[in-house]
C-alpha cells in the first residue's frame, strides 16, 4: 500500500517507511528539522527567542530571530572582507601614497599598515628598484641622413607622490619624452659623429635633455642612466653606408699621409731657408766689416804716405805685385846678352807641365835646349824689382 493512501497510516510515515515526526526513523534524516536546528543554534548564538513547542507564537518569533541571525551573519563577512582588503603590507622597497575622498592624505612606508576603503585610496609603487626602458627607431641626422639609434634607459622613482598624482600615465610619458630627446639631440649631430665618437656624446646629451623633460613634468622620476647602442645605418642602405665610410677612411688615411709629408718638408725647408738668412747676415757683416777696415787702412795710409811718399809708393807697388803673382801662373825667360834666336814657347805643354806639377807637388822647372828656362812658380813675395 502507498505511504499517502487512505488507511496508509500517511500521518506518521514518509515515503522511506519512516516516522515523519518523533519517535526511530529508520530512512534518510529530516532536511526541514536539520534546518531548523541549524536556525536554532544560529539564534541562541545571536540572542534569538527560544522555541516554545506546540505554540504558533512562538514558532513566529523564532522565525524572526533566524532572521536576524543571517543578517548578523552578513555583517561579520562582510566585516571580515574589509578588514582583510584594508589592512596591507608595504615591501621593504616600496612605498604607498594614501588618498582621501580623492585628495592625498599621507605616504606611508615599510611595514602592516592600514586605510579605509572605499573612502581611502592606496598606491603602492616600487622606489628602490632600478627601472629599463629600450627603445630603437629611425632617426634624421643634421646633414639629413638616416640612421637606426638603439638605446637603453635606467630609471628609478624618486619622488613617489608626485609620479602618482601629478602625471597620469607617467612611464608613457617618460617614453614620449625619450623619443623627443633622442630626436633634437641626433637632429642637432652629424651622422660621422652618431656613427663614431660622437655616441658616448650623444648618450650625456639625451639624458640630460629628457631629465629636464621629466623635471618639468614633475614626474617624480630620474634617469640614471642612458646607454646607446651600436648606431648603424638602415639596412636597405646599409651597403651603400659601408662604401662611403671606406671612401672616408681613405681620404683620412691620405690626408694623414700628405700631414706626414709635409711635417717631414716644411721644417726641412724652414731649416734652409733659416741657413741661408745667416749666410747672408754672415756675409753682409764680413763685407762691412772689411769695408771699414779697408777705409780705417785707407785713412791710416794716408797720413803716412803724406809723412813719405816715396817710400810709401814703393810700398805699395811692392803690395800689389806681390798680390798679383800669388794668385797667377808666371814663366820667367833668361838667355844670354846678344841673342837674338827666336824662342819657341809650348805654353800648351807648360801649363799642362805646372798642373802635373802642381798635382804631384814636385814644383821643379822646366828647363829647354836652347838654354831657355821656364819657371812655373807661385812666390809668396816679390824681393827684387827691375829699375826703371
Amino acid at each position: 500500500m502507498a505511504w499517502n493512501e487512505p488507511g496508509g497510516n500517511s500521518n506518521n510515515q514518509d515515503p522511506w517507511g519512516g516516522k515523519r515526526r518523533g519517535g526511530d526513523r529508520k530512512g534518510p534524516p529530516d532536511l526541514d528539522e536539520a534546518f531548523r536546528k541549524l536556525q536554532e543554534s544560529l539564534n541562541s548564538l545571536f540572542g534569538g527567542g527560544k522555541k516554545r513547542s506546540g505554540d504558533d507564537n512562538g514558532g513566529g518569533s523564532s522565525g524572526k530571530g533566524g532572521g536576524f541571525g543571517l543578517i548578523g551573519i552578513a555583517v561579520v563577512v562582510l566585516a571580515a572582507i574589509w578588514l582583510y582588503s584594508a589592512v596591507y603590507v608595504v615591501d621593504e622597497q616600496e612605498q604607498a601614497v594614501v588618498l582621501r575622498f580623492g585628495k592625498y592624505y599621507e605616504t606611508v612606508g615599510p611595514g602592516l599598515n592600514i586605510y579605509f576603503p572605499p573612502m581611502d585610496r592606496k598606491f603602492v609603487v616600487n622606489v628602490k628598484g632600478e627601472r629599463t626602458y629600450s627603445k630603437q627607431g629611425q632617426m634624421l641626422t643634421e646633414d639629413e641622413n638616416i640612421i637606426e639609434v638603439p638605446l637603453t634607459i635606467q630609471y628609478k622613482i624618486t619622488d613617489v607622490q608626485a609620479f602618482v598624482l601629478n602625471v597620469d600615465q607617467p612611464e608613457v610619458s617618460l617614453q614620449q619624452a625619450t623619443d623627443s630627446a633622442l630626436r633634437h639631440v641626433v637632429g642637432s649631430t652629424s651622422m660621422d659623429k652618431v656613427l663614431t665618437e660622437g655616441r658616448e656624446q650623444l648618450a650625456v646629451d639625451t639624458r640630460a635633455r629628457l631629465q629636464g623633460f621629466l623635471d618639468t613634468y614633475r614626474s617624480g622620476i630620474t634617469v640614471t642612466q642612458v646607454n646607446v647602442q651600436s648606431t648603424a645605418a638602415p639596412h636597405e642602405v646599409q651597403d651603400a653606408f659601408d662604401d662611403v665610410i671606406r671612401a672616408r677612411e681613405d681620404e683620412q688615411r691620405s690626408r694623414n699621409q700628405a700631414e706626414t709629408y709635409a711635417n717631414g718638408v716644411v721644417p726641412e725647408a724652414r731649416g734652409q731657408a733659416q741657413r741661408i738668412l745667416e749666410d747672408a747676415n754672415g756675409y753682409r757683416d764680413e763685407v762691412v766689416s772689411r769695408a771699414k777696415g779697408e777705409a780705417d787702412r785707407f785713412t791710416k795710409l794716408v797720413a803716412e804716405y803724406r809723412k813719405a811718399p816715396e817710400v810709401t809708393r814703393e810700398r805699395l807697388y811692392l803690395d800689389t805685385m806681390q798680390e798679383l803673382f800669388t794668385n797667377t801662373s808666371k814663366v820667367l825667360i833668361t838667355g844670354d846678352k846678344g841673342q837674338n834666336n827666336l824662342l819657341y814657347l809650348p805654353l800648351d805643354k807648360m801649363i799642362e807641365s805646372s798642373r802635373s806639377a802642381s798635382g804631384s807637388g814636385s814644383g821643379l822647372p822646366a828647363v829647354g835646349n836652347d838654354g831657355v828656362r821656364a819657371i812655373d812658380v807661385q812666390p809668396r813675395e816679390v824681393r827684387t824689382r827691375e829699375s826703371r
